[in-house]
């Protein structure tokens, strides 16, 4: 089987539209979640979030889109495909070419613009401009349209394990000679129906988020989008090689429809390790689902213990951005693989506090470090775990 290499990447955050404004954001520590919200919600002004700065409208004519039932979620995805595409070079005739597959990953797509839907829905008129964009799958629909895309095609959503779920599922693809090349990644825009719904489960930080603090609230919300593009080993004559996926595996524990056990995500992270053929000792760093939540956070500390003893530094990322849901997984993919690029680790913000069963304490500052080989962590509701380990190239 093929051996699988990052050579694109595309990102767009709270706290940069590109990989560089990324990268140089996470150097400085810097964190993009506040109280300014223009998605129109009671809780705007209210609650913190990590929201991209970008007006849709522009996002649109940025990205030359005149689509009138276009979703944010869809444009997000479109500009950081674009990006990931870009950067490694990508034809239009390898675009277009069967061997190209396209996994996406989101868990809210058009469903942000329901209100929209629904006042047309009520109308006495034809039918909704909104109607092509509520299925799940319309993102990458509509990327798949765009770019007359003939390659493998898919969409998953597995919760807050998505699109670290399409990554795995593309690196298999390659793998089982179905395609040369993967584009995978996963997008989340922020809407009503999300702040809603995680509002009613009351994991939603009244504060910006403190992952693996003693004294945690729970989460902030984000959006995003991000992409990488995955290639076989035979195909790399010449090419920027970012990092290589060694190892990925996906676990279920079935526990509770929105929260974790211990056994899914120790199984997952095991698992990739096997996949990978690494030891404990061999994993340098890890970044964290690390949501901020009182049980994600206890659970994932245990686990770590339970499976490396002392673990490897760790920190999590969704102190800079908020919890980007079905951008999560490729999000943090993009940041575990500049971590390796660059030979360096970014800080968890806002830990103060051990929670006291564990006394974990994650990384509190940027440093450079020796890195050999990256774990992420990717766990969703319903208990959907999903570890990846990206290696030095």
């Amino acid at each position: 089987m093929s051996r699988v290499f990052i050579t694109g990447m595309g990102v767009i955050s709270a706290i940069g539209s590109t990989v560089a404004e990324n990268h140089r954001a996470l150097i400085k520590g810097h964190c993009g979640i506040t109280r300014s919200l223009n998605v129109p919600s009671r809780y705007a002004g209210v609650l913190p979030f990590g929201e991209i700065l970008l007006p849709t409208e522009e996002l649109k004519e940025k990205l030359r889109t005149e689509d009138p039932g276009i979703t944010r979620t869809t444009l997000l995805a479109l500009h950081a495909f674009n990006e990931a595409v870009t950067a490694a070079g990508l034809s239009p005739e390898q675009l277009i070419s069967s061997d190209t597959a396209l996994v996406g990953a989101t868990t809210v797509g058009g469903m942000c613009l329901m209100d929209e839907f629904f006042k047309d829905a009520n109308k006495s008129s034809g039918g909704s401009v909104f109607l092509s964009s509520y299925d799940c799958a319309s993102v990458n629909i509509y990327l798949q349209a765009r770019y007359k895309m003939q390659g493998i095609i898919n969409t998953i959503n597995t919760a807050c394990s998505s699109s670290s779920n399409a990554i795995l599922y593309g690196a298999r693809l390659i793998k089982n000679g179905l395609a040369k090349r993967a584009i995978v990644g996963g997008a989340d825009s922020l809407s009503k129906f999300t702040i809603n719904g995680f509002n009613a489960l009351h994991i939603l930080s009244p504060e910006v988020c403190a992952p693996f603090d003693r004294d945690r609230q729970g989460l902030n919300l984000g959006e995003g989008a991000a992409f990488l593009v995955l290639e076989r080993e035979e195909d790399l004559a010449g090419r920027k090689v970012y990092a290589e996926l060694t190892g990925y595996c996906n676990t279920n524990d079935a526990f509770h429809p929105s929260s974790l056990s211990g056994d899914g995500p120790f199984l997952s992270m095991k698992g990739a390790l096997a996949s990978a053929r690494l030891q404990e000792s061999q994993i340098d760093f890890i970044n964290a689902h690390g949501t901020g939540t009182e049980n994600n956070d206890a659970v994932e500390s245990s686990i770590m213990q339970r499976l490396f003893g002392t673990p490897p530094p760790f920190a999590s990322t969704k102190s800079n951005v908020g919890h980007t849901l079905g951008a999560a997984g490729a999000v943090e993919a993009v940041y575990s693989i500049l971590s390796l690029d660059h030979q360096e680790v970014y800080a968890g913000l806002n830990f103060h506090e051990p929670i006291p069963d564990t006394g974990l304490q994650p990384v509190q500052a940027y440093r450079k470090m020796s890195l050999q080989h990256v774990m992420s962590n990717s766990f969703g509701f319903g208990g959907n775990c999903t570890s990846l380990i990206f290696s030095k190239a």
